[in-house]
């Protein structure tokens, strides 16, 4: 048994489909086996039987992302995809574990096309734990009967059937549930108890600060005054703002202006959102009141299109300053940019993706409409807590965000999401790991909504 934490290493296990799976591997990459997190659909050497299944479960949910915005026929055909992956509501509280249509479905198809049992004959080589953010890569490895400790890391505040395995009871898989929630649904699912272990959703540690959160104390002693420009929030709260985030990081002011980061989902959709909110903000950003972060991720045609219509819009002159478009070509350059621009962002506006952990940063969160039922999920989560709010009409932006920001709501937000949200997850991923479940840090109970 490994004496310290940061000796602990595992086989990080993530795929490439959307953002939301690699992201949250993203800051496990310190305990990856040679520093390397594994893609289960692209890794290298990877058999052209099982691509294909892959890529044609991506090209689907990619496809059905962007139908959804045909007139009439496209909601109707999203609603018809999402009720398969539904999370069913929470009460009253019931035995959930009879596997849905979908899960046999999965067994069925591993099963019959072998389906990721290279992968997982080639990661038994080095029987280290398996630590995935995808539920198909623990089934692989049951199945397929993988040598060392199998873990399965929820992505969302709640889980549909589909995170379970066929047989629950008798699975051998691990959890780790990013809330209580998420814990609760699981047990829900016949989830033995020992087999659960409640972490938090793993953030970037560059972002965090380590244990102290040193990182996270110091930019949010920063963002908090330019998110209550009239101290409406911090002079009613000064004293207990010092404590939460220490008297040396309390509010001072800054130079810098306030950074709103418009995020785009994995699938490119609601790129359109990003280009109202900015067309709104033009005469704010014209006259440097605030910068404005685009993020088109890793699609290059949304970069394009972002880019055309800044030029549009007469904002060239601010690319780079006021206004900037984050662009990679790939997944783990974006992550590393994304992270960046975090640091320097106030507001981050995204539909309630995994991103709605990100609060715990001290983030205050503006939710685009979700798209699925665990987006819902999330959303309710977000405003339970008190750290997310739905936008307001985006053409309206320039109206609405700074009344907003007058009010000290964003600030009052954004201490929320960091005390009542975890920034614990890589450090308690890494004590269950090590089997020191008992120093696991207990996050917050959030779990009525």
């Amino acid at each position: 048994m490994p004496k310290q934490n940061q000796n602990i290493k595992a086989h990080v296990v993530a795929v490439n489909m959307g953002y939301g799976h690699q992201r949250a591997a993203h800051p496990l990459q310190e305990i990856a086996y040679r520093n390397s997190i594994i893609d289960a659909n692209t890794y290298a050497g990877i058999p052209a039987k099982d691509k294909a299944v892959w890529e044609d479960s991506r090209k689907a949910y990619e496809f059905i992302s962007r139908f959804k915005k045909v007139p009439l026929v496209g909601q109707v055909a999203f609603d018809l995809f999402d009720k398969f992956q539904a999370i069913p509501a929470f009460y009253p509280k019931r035995d959930l574990s009879a596997p849905s249509i979908q899960v046999r479905s999965f067994y069925k198809l591993i099963k019959r096309k072998k389906w990721g049992k290279h992968l997982i004959d080639k990661l038994a080589k080095k029987p280290l734990p398996i630590v995935t953010t995808f539920f198909m890569t623990a089934f692989m490895a049951e199945i397929w009967d993988y040598p060392g400790e199998i873990y399965c890391l929820g992505t969302d505040t709640d889980l549909s059937r589909a995170w379970a395995p066929l047989r629950p009871k008798e699975s051998r898989i691990k959890y780790f549930a990013p809330n209580y929630r998420a814990e609760a649904r699981l047990k829900m699912y016949g989830i033995k108890a020992q087999n659960l272990f409640v972490t938090g959703f793993p953030l970037p540690d560059k972002l965090v600060g380590g244990k102290k959160e040193k990182a996270v104390k110091k930019n949010l002693g920063k963002r908090l005054f330019r998110l209550d420009p009239k101290k409406v929030y911090i002079k009613r709260y000064h004293e207990s703002i010092c404590k939460h985030i220490d008297k040396c990081n309390a509010p001072k002011a800054a130079k810098q202006p306030l950074t709103l980061t418009f995020a785009v989902g994995g699938a490119g959709a609601q790129r359109e959102l990003g280009i109202e909110i900015v067309t709104s903000l033009k005469q704010k950003i014209e006259q440097h009141e605030i910068r404005v972060n685009l993020i088109a991720g890793t699609h290059n045609d949304v970069n394009k299109y972002f880019r055309k219509e800044i030029a549009a819009l007469g904002l060239n002159r601010e690319l780079g300053k006021y206004i900037s478009v984050i662009y990679e070509k790939k997944k783990k350059d974006y992550f590393l940019a994304f992270d960046k621009a975090l640091m320097q962002t106030d507001i981050l506006w995204t539909k309630p993706s995994e991103l709605s952990f990100y609060t715990a940063l001290g983030l205050p969160i503006i939710m685009s409409s979700p798209i699925g039922s665990q987006e819902k999920f999330n959303q309710k989560w977000l405003k339970t807590i008190g750290s997310g709010i739905d936008q307001e009409n985006p053409k309206y932006t320039s109206q609405w965000l700074f009344d907003w920001l007058e009010s000290g709501w964003f600030a009052e937000a954004a201490m929320q999401g960091f005390v009542e949200a975890s920034t614990s997850g890589v450090e308690n991923i890494k004590k269950v790991l090590a089997h020191k479940e008992q120093e696991v840090h207990k996050i917050k109970k959030i779990l009525q909504y």
